[in-house]
């Protein structure tokens, strides 16, 4: 079981003090070489941050691969908690917020993550229509038209829907594993742009008070 060190900062959600652990593994991750994974949690609220920091130095940069087999569903992905992760064609984007983690997984598992948010803005607007008056019905009709077409799109993902996933990191410690990924710098205009995700809680104990 791996150590954990306390850390003498309030949290940065609750504002408890003395609850703060940090816990630091490294692991080869298959392919991607030597990673270190930080889990900062509190033991008061049951927050958690976690990601992963790749041994070499990495730079800004972007990575894109182009689903048009259902096999790549399967490659593998890390994504830190600094990525922006896009799909261009179908105008979806999940940029990192204040309480952005990291995750290694596969293609699979962000499409996932995409519908889960799309189905929890499905439930909203479906919630949306039983109050609304029957003027305002078209618009969230139309709406849930939009919201269903992704889904589709999504569960098609390789086969009859074809589209492009990008993870854009300003701190290159994203990627994406298939040989038929490419791999970019960021454009000075996308590294003024993209958010930089959450500081570590290690280093910003004014944000707690």
């Amino acid at each position: 079981m791996m150590d954990e060190q306390p850390i003498d900062i309030p949290c940065p959600i609750c504002a408890v003090e003395g609850q703060l652990g940090m816990v630091a593994n490294v692991d080869e991750i298959p392919y991607f070489g030597e990673h270190t994974q930080v889990t900062v949690l509190c033991h008061a609220c049951g927050w958690r941050q976690t990601d992963f920091i790749p041994a070499e130095g990495k730079k800004a940069g972007a990575w894109s691969l182009v689903l048009d087999d259902v096999s790549k569903l399967r490659s593998r992905v890390v994504r830190s908690s600094s990525c922006t992760v896009k799909i261009p064609d179908l105008d979806l984007e999940v940029m990192p917020g204040t309480n952005s983690t990291g995750y290694v997984s596969n293609i699979e598992g962000v499409l996932n993550r995409f519908v889960d948010i799309i189905n929890m803005v499905r439930r909203d607007v479906e919630r949306d229509l039983k109050l609304e008056s029957e003027e305002n019905h078209e618009e969230s009709k139309k709406s849930l038209g939009i919201l269903d077409s992704l889904l589709k799109s999504m569960e098609q993902a390789g086969g009859e829907s074809v589209f492009t996933v990008e993870f854009l990191d300003p701190h290159g410690h994203s990627m994406i594993l298939d040989a038929d990924a490419t791999e970019r710098e960021l454009t000075a205009e996308e590294l003024e742009e993209l958010p930089i995700g959450p500081d570590p809680a290690v280093f910003s104990p004014d944000d707690a008070q």
